[in-house]
């Protein structure tokens, strides 16, 4: 297949803000870094610097989903599946075998890379809604799994012990590790996702994404490309589960694994434009404290107050701007420029 063809196929998909070359996203990362990195220095607030931190990591896990369901075009509402086996692997590997997180983040990311895999190959013969719902049902069967498994406290969960504070074990008393450590995760996967939309890959995966029949007719390998970008996505999601279960010192399965993680995943990306680069950044940093905010001030998830937030938030993007909130910055650019 030709440059040209690929370029061809891959034109509508994966847009950026029209203002910035591909160098000075970098630039803009390292700015945006710079800032949230001086936040806490100045903010001692212990609540803004919770809300800090679940903004960061859910901007990863966006960025994680969006690599799969937004360049790909392969909607998943079953990423809890992968959040939860990286939050379990780290909490097991080092509440019953002292193995510091660190390995286990790694661990739990591997395992949740060939989960993808094995599942993808059975899953992505279905198109559109059939494979959402499917993505669905297997997390849900994982949840019912986890829930009956006393190896991993079933229902009750499992406990991380507490300690000094440890670079190697991740506890600390603290958030300001904590918010270098999430500012780490959401760099770390925004870079991965900036060095492959660029690629070969991504061109392929957008070109998938528009037209698979036509795509695959221009020598563009499908099923190699949609396991590659579901391994990707699940990998990096499975990081972020393990920093989840260090920073929260104590997991059950509805607390890691339940449907709703999967919406929150996916939310700040179609919030904020699926597809693009800053997306699920914009999305996050709109979404996240705005749902925080609901929660301590007009009343926690019971009353269903955040969830009456996102049907709103949503709802108004999708009427004003479908493309989402990154449109109103400036049109996107159809393809990275090199």
């Amino acid at each position: 297949m030709t440059e040209s063809a690929i370029l061809a196929a891959a034109s509508s998909g994966g847009g950026q803000l029209k203002s910035y070359s591909r160098r000075k996203q970098l630039v803009l990362l390292a700015a945006i870094t710079a800032v949230c990195a001086m936040i806490p220095l100045v903010v001692g607030d212990i609540y803004l610097q919770n809300v800090l931190i679940l903004t960061l990591m859910y901007a990863a896990l966006s960025q994680s989903w969006n690599i799969l369901g937004g360049y790909c075009g392969q909607i998943s509402l079953g990423h809890a599946l992968y959040f939860g086996v990286g939050a379990y692997t780290a909490t097991v590997l080092f509440t019953g075998f002292g193995i510091t997180p660190w390995l286990g983040m790694l661990v739990g990311g591997v395992i949740s890379a060939i989960l993808a895999l094995i599942l993808g190959y059975f899953c992505f013969g279905l198109k559109g809604h059939y494979f959402a719902i499917a993505t669905m049902v297997i997390a849900e069967i994982g949840l019912l799994i986890v829930h009956n498994t006393d190896a991993l406290g079933a229902a009750l969960g499992i406990q991380w012990p507490i300690g000094e504070d440890s670079w190697w074990t991740l506890q600390f008393q603290s958030k300001l590790p904590y918010i270098y450590l999430a500012l780490a995760l959401f760099a770390i996967t925004w870079l991965a996702t900036y060095a492959i939309e660029g690629s070969r890959s991504g061109f392929w995966w957008r070109a998938i994404k528009d037209d698979p029949e036509a795509a695959e007719s221009l020598g563009v390998e499908v099923l190699p490309s949609k396991l590659m970008a579901a391994a990707v996505s699940a990998f990096f999601t499975a990081i972020a589960g393990s920093f989840y279960a260090a920073y929260v010192s104590y997991i059950d399965p509805d607390s890691v694994m339940s449907f709703r993680f999967s919406l929150l995943f996916a939310l700040p990306a179609v919030l904020g434009g699926i597809g693009t680069l800053w997306g699920p950044a914009v999305g996050a940093a709109v979404l996240i404290p705005v749902t925080e905010f609901t929660r301590s001030y007009v009343g926690g998830s019971g009353n269903g107050a955040d969830l009456i937030v996102y049907g709103i938030l949503i709802m108004l993007v999708a009427l004003a701007r479908p493309e989402g909130l990154l449109s109103f910055i400036g049109p996107a650019k159809r393809k990275p420029q090199p």
